[in-house]
């Protein structure tokens, strides 16, 4: 997944205009997906749109479950690593 991904993603999809790095998001998400084994849009749906994920079991009756909560933390981790070092 690249930044200008995310970024036209963001602005086309979701309609607003992205006010965090778009290529430290990528690649936070891209190094998750590789952990876990998942698609790279799904995480990117879990963490901009808190859209559910059945195969990794990220939701419960709407609520986030222990590992939806901790994908997303480590998503944001990633991403705040990737956005220092730029």
């Amino acid at each position: 997944m690249t930044g200008k991904q995310v970024e036209k993603y963001i602005m086309r999809d979701l309609g607003f205009i992205p006010r965090h790095d778009c290529y430290a998001l990528a690649q936070a998400i891209t190094d998750m997906a590789e952990e876990l084994g998942h698609d790279e849009c799904e995480l990117m749906y879990l963490l901009l749109e808190n859209r559910p994920i059945d195969a990794i079991h990220t939701h419960s009756y709407g609520f986030h479950t222990a590992n939806g909560r901790e994908i997303i933390n480590q998503l944001q981790d990633k991403y705040y690593e990737y956005e220092s070092a730029s």
